[in-house]
């Protein structure tokens, strides 16, 4: 069997794969790259997802790449526009002429003796076989073949539609119709306003409220600044406006949450009146940024329930009935279609197996360094934004990162770096400080960081500019083979010196 050979091999041409592209091709331009995207599209979650109204939850200034301005009015942008312009990236910087559609990665092994990387993908049944010296694994954090459903009690006695938005049927008509969509985070306040366009009626069925913060669909300065102002120093302008915004904001929740949650509810009891329930419907359980804060453009869903087109059940569910869903309290909501908005399945790297000398790494027992790469595991890198900004900006960062350590590989004539914890810290902390249902459901698959550097994932954009970017790549942790490491005596030997 063949097998192609490439300088760096990426996994994923979503968001972040189109960015690893660009990057490889401006500051590693003779160096030979491909992309194994699973699906027969660019564009990953922009192309996924289906579903009325589909959004970004974060402006279109940091969602999108520091490299190409965004050139559209609105800074939350529909998913149609934003599957545009990854698409246009990819074919204003010839990326999308590296990328082999239709091939799933099942398996990465790297063989220190001729320090490289074999992938393996499946292609319509068929496996084909990759060598790489590098891989950069930009495959996103969720599964996209099956988002996550709780089995419902009841649900097969449900008589009208049941479906989860990552499944999004196109030809669904609910003109007229009863809508229930349960879920309160940001996929739920997306669709409920979305659909109050032609449903009867949306009712939110939430188990606990979400913090929720309205902002303008558009940018007034940004727009003005676009208009008179040189291209790029206007999207640079307002992209680190952006930045300071999301990071104050941030650091301003963690430090004074009482007062931030005040002024959250304030904003929205200004929307529905002093007669709505806030306490049962707004207010969380947790501090603000505790989860993702869920994105409400131009208070379009404060509007719909305003306008009684739309409304908020808080309560959990006993049983599905015919005609819809019994709650705890007895009362029964009726609905032609239930939409399941419960959230992800998350998986690391793709869902691919990983092996070292022949010894399988579980990435949940691994620690994350520099919030990049695995601990033990050599020449390879992953991207995963933030919790608490946009995604894209950590990804750009990574992308430069990989680029910069290649390079030196190259440069010192280096065969290997890998991040070496020489001892088990004396504390092990999950990989996100997140308290979502989606992260507490996978983190045995995540990584783990620790207390201190470079083991600790620190969400602060401006900490990483200076580390990723420009912080020294010798620190002592990252270990460096200068030739192919002569093989270890057998795969139990290896396995037990990674464990």
């Amino acid at each position: 069997m063949s097998i192609d050979e490439f300088d760096v091999l990426i996994v994923g041409a979503g968001i972040s794969g189109i960015g690893a592209g660009y990057y490889l091709q401006r500051d590693l331009p003779d160096h030979s790259y491909v992309i194994l995207e699973n699906r027969d599209a660019i564009g990953g979650t922009w192309d996924l997802f289906r579903y009325p109204g589909i959004r970004s939850d974060s402006d279109m200034f940091t969602l999108g790449y520091a490299f190409k301005p965004w050139a559209e009015e609105k800074a939350i942008a529909d998913g149609p526009s934003i599957w545009k312009y990854v698409n246009e990236t990819a074919d204003e910087y010839g990326i999308r002429e590296h990328i082999r559609f239709k091939h799933r990665v099942v398996r990465s092994s790297w063989d220190s003796r001729e320090a490289r990387w074999t992938v393996e993908a499946e292609q319509d049944g068929v496996v084909k076989r990759f060598k790489a010296k590098f891989v950069l694994m930009a495959a996103g954090y969720y599964n996209y073949e099956q988002g996550y459903q709780p089995e419902f009690p009841g649900a097969e006695q449900f008589k009208g539609t049941l479906i989860h938005p990552q499944h999004w049927p196109e030809d669904l008509e609910y003109s007229g119709k009863r809508v229930v969509v349960i879920g309160s985070g940001a996929t739920a306040v997306t669709l409920v306003p979305a659909m109050t366009d032609k449903a009867a009626h949306v009712t939110m069925l939430q188990r606990s409220p979400t913090y929720m913060v309205s902002l303008p669909s558009e940018d007034k300065l940004a727009n003005w600044g676009r208009r008179n102002l040189p291209k790029h120093f206007a999207y640079d302008l307002t992209r680190m406006r952006k930045i300071l915004f999301q990071q104050f904001f941030f650091r301003l929740a963690r430090s004074r949450p009482g007062k931030t949650k005040e002024r959250l509810l304030a904003l929205i009891r200004e929307q529905l009146g002093p007669d709505y329930d806030m306490e049962t419907h707004f207010t969380p359980s947790y501090n603000p940024w505790e989860q993702r804060l869920c994105l409400v453009p131009d208070n379009d869903m404060f509007t719909a329930i305003r306008d009684g087109k739309a409304s908020i059940v808080t309560d959990t569910i006993e049983t599905f009935t015919e005609k819809g869903i019994k709650l705890a309290s007895g009362q029964e909501l009726e609905a032609d279609i239930i939409i399941s908005a419960t959230g992800l399945n998350l998986r690391m790297l793709g869902g691919a197996e990983i092996s070292v000398d022949g010894a399988k790494i579980d990435t949940g027992k691994c620690y994350a360094y520099k919030g990049s790469m695995l601990s033990n595991v050599p020449n390879m890198t992953f991207v995963f934004g933030y919790t608490n900004a946009s995604w894209t900006l950590r990804a750009d960062l990574i992308c430069e990162y990989t680029c910069r350590l290649i390079k030196y590989l190259d440069d010192y004539d280096l065969a290997s770096a890998t991040p070496v914890m020489e001892a088990p810290p004396e504390e092990a902390l999950p990989f996100a400080d997140f308290s979502s249902g989606y992260f507490r459901r996978a983190e045995h698959l995540m990584p783990k960081q620790t207390s201190s550097a470079p083991w600790k994932q620190n969400q602060s954009y401006m900490h990483d500019i200076f580390d990723l970017r420009f912080g020294p790549l010798e620190d002592g942790v990252l270990k460096f083979e200068r030739a192919p490491a002569a093989a270890p005596a057998s795969a139990p030997d290896r396995a037990r010196e990674l464990a």
